[in-house]
């Protein structure tokens, strides 16, 4: 058995008071302090003060939502400054005097700049017309030069000249040296045009070139006749071009009730064609010359207007001759 130790009190230390600082600061540790900051006597933090909200009011959410609409955004972006420039320019225009100044501001940049040497026009030429019609192109377009480019209709201009009867085509431009150039292609007369107002020259479109006195003026142009002549003057052409192998014994044709032809010869003989496929008509009349000397004959007339019959009259003197040789004939002589 192990003998028994005597063993010692614990020995308790009672601390002793602390003084200075340290007094202090053990007191703070067993007593709470409400912490406090002041600003000349104004207490901002406190642990019995209300406390600051971060969260936007309201009112306040939704007008940034509504800030962050695009149309809204577009509107004060573009929009306001938009309405604030008209709005100024209204209020600047809104006096006639204003209004007055500025428009004649304008007027005279706008003349200064248009009256620039550059920009004048001196003269007019005309190429590919004759004297006559050159001379009536002025005096459809009367022009008091010098003039300004700007004052110039171009367009207006080429479209008076081409409305001339012998006038074809016409270009008109601004040549560089203050020239007016007038370029201009005549119609030219292919036939002869025989009305109760007088004699006219026809191009192959039947458009009237010119007016003349006397057909001796254009001999060696074909002639043609009668109402609504002029809008058949393609199909004319195609019915002298085939009557060529007659030679000069074509004198011309007539138009028949605005609706056929008649081509007249010499020796007052006359070829009624029809009004279907007159030039095949005329065609058959040719090959029975050459063959039989048709036109050769005492014949007045040849009636092709129906195909299927074609009819042959003579003339009054053949006539005459040929009942007279018949009478004879009958009674026996």
């Amino acid at each position: 058995m192990r003998p028994l130790r005597a063993t010692r009190a614990p020995v308790i230390h009672r601390s002793k008071p602390l003084a200075g600082l340290d007094a202090d600061f053990a007191a703070g540790e067993r007593h709470e302090v409400e912490p406090k900051l002041r600003l000349s006597d104004v207490k901002l933090f406190g642990r019995k003060s209300q406390r600051f909200d971060p969260a936007p009011s309201r009112l306040s959410y939704r007008l940034q939502r509504w800030m962050l609409t695009p149309g809204v955004r577009r509107g004060l972006k573009i929009g306001l400054p938009v309405f604030a420039i008209c709005a100024a320019v209204g209020l600047y225009f809104g006096s006639e005097e204003r209004r007055e100044a500025v428009v004649a501001y304008v007027v005279d940049i706008k003349t200064s700049i248009q009256q620039r040497p550059e920009f004048m026009v001196n003269l007019m030429a005309i190429d590919g017309a004759g004297t006559d019609l050159s001379e009536d192109i002025r005096e459809v377009v009367p022009l008091d030069f010098p003039i300004s480019s700007w004052d110039l209709d171009v367009e207006q201009i080429r479209d008076t000249i081409a409305g001339l009867n012998p006038v074809k085509s016409a270009t008109v431009r601004v040549r560089p040296g203050g020239v007016l150039q007038v370029d201009v292609v005549e119609r030219q007369p292919v036939i002869v045009w025989r009305t109760r107002g007088g004699i006219e020259l026809l191009d192959e479109t039947g458009a009237h070139v010119a007016r003349i006195a006397s057909r001796k003026d254009h001999p060696n142009l074909p002639l043609i006749a009668g109402k609504g002549a002029d809008g058949h003057v393609a199909e004319a052409m195609a019915l002298l071009t085939t009557a060529r192998s007659l030679g000069g014994r074509v004198r011309g044709l007539v138009r028949i009730g605005e609706r056929r032809w008649d081509l007249v010869l010499d020796r007052g003989q006359c070829i009624m064609l029809p009004t279907e496929r007159p030039v095949r008509a005329l065609e058959r009349v040719l090959a029975v010359n050459e063959v039989q000397d048709l036109l050769e004959r005492d014949v007045a007339v040849v009636d092709m207007r129906l195909g299927q019959r074609p009819t042959i009259r003579m003339t009054k003197a053949a006539s005459e001759d040929w009942w007279n040789t018949k009478v004879t004939v009958g009674n026996g002589q």
